[in-house]
């Protein structure tokens, strides 16, 4: 697979659900966990809100990109939030996107007008 994405989702993805799936990548976690790992990861320049980000995901669960799952604590019986976890067609998304992404990443940084611009 060549990074193909919409032979495995019925939509291109947002950036928003490409960072909720590389957070879940590395470990199962709430909604407002997601919101604030990201903000983390990208040392707070990608921020999402409640609405943005639990329309995307609603779109990912749909997909059967993400699912529910249960608390990866199992002391932790707050009922009210919600974990989430990658599915194998979201792994598949994931790598697949990535590899599309270091691709236009390496295409960029090969042409010499990029490098003339001083960047």
């Amino acid at each position: 697979m060549r990074g193909h994405l919409l032979l495995l989702t019925p939509a291109p993805i947002t950036p928003v659900m490409l960072h909720v799936l590389i957070v879940l990548g590395e470990q199962d976690l709430h909604g407002y966990a997601i919101m604030q790992t990201v903000s983390e990861i990208t040392e707070g320049r990608f921020q999402v809100g409640p609405g943005t980000f639990y329309s995307n995901l609603e779109k990912l669960l749909a997909w059967g990109l993400v699912r529910e799952t249960g608390s990866p604590d199992p002391g932790h019986t707050d009922t009210r939030r919600r974990y989430y976890t990658l599915t194998d067609s979201g792994r598949k998304v994931l790598d697949a996107e990535l590899t599309r992404l270091e691709a236009l990443l390496k295409r960029a940084r090969s042409q010499k007008r990029y490098f003339a611009a001083g960047n």
